[in-house]
């Protein structure tokens, strides 16, 4: 028999290196152990360090939990990849470029956060995030 979930929150922390602070407020009034959602996050993200990875923490009635991982946000992966920020005014103002290579391979890693399988629409999608913060794509 499945459990009864008491609580899904979804929360963007800091791969291997969860902030308690930021567990805290979030899980607080569920009543479970904030230390071993923060040391079965950070086990299972120690690998992606210095990355945002988000995850799904669902809490059950009986106060157990399970954490669902998900890929970098986009926004953070074009950052990552151009060096920069987003522009402060985007369609006026470059905010840097990204390759076809690089577009390449950040819709290959949120191929399984995405809503296709298909690898050129994905390419798509992250090419529109790109122009929405102000990056060209060449």
């Amino acid at each position: 028999m499945a459990q009864k979930t008491l609580l899904e929150v979804t929360l963007e922390l800091e791969a291997g290196n969860a902030a308690i602070v930021d567990l805290g407020k979030m899980l607080g009034p569920a009543a479970i152990s904030i230390r071993d959602v923060k040391a079965q996050y950070d086990a299972a993200t120690a690998g992606q360090r210095g990355d945002i990875v988000p995850v799904v923490v669902t809490v059950f009635e009986d106060r157990s939990f399970a954490l669902r991982m998900k890929t970098p946000p986009t926004a953070f992966l074009i950052r990552q990849a151009t060096g920069r920020k987003g522009s402060a005014k985007p369609g006026h103002e470059s905010a840097g470029v990204l390759t076809r290579a690089q577009l390449r391979a950040i819709a290959e890693r949120k191929l399984p956060d995405l809503n296709t399988g298909d690898l050129d629409k994905a390419m798509k999608t992250i090419a529109g995030t790109a122009r929405s913060m102000g990056v060209r794509v060449e």
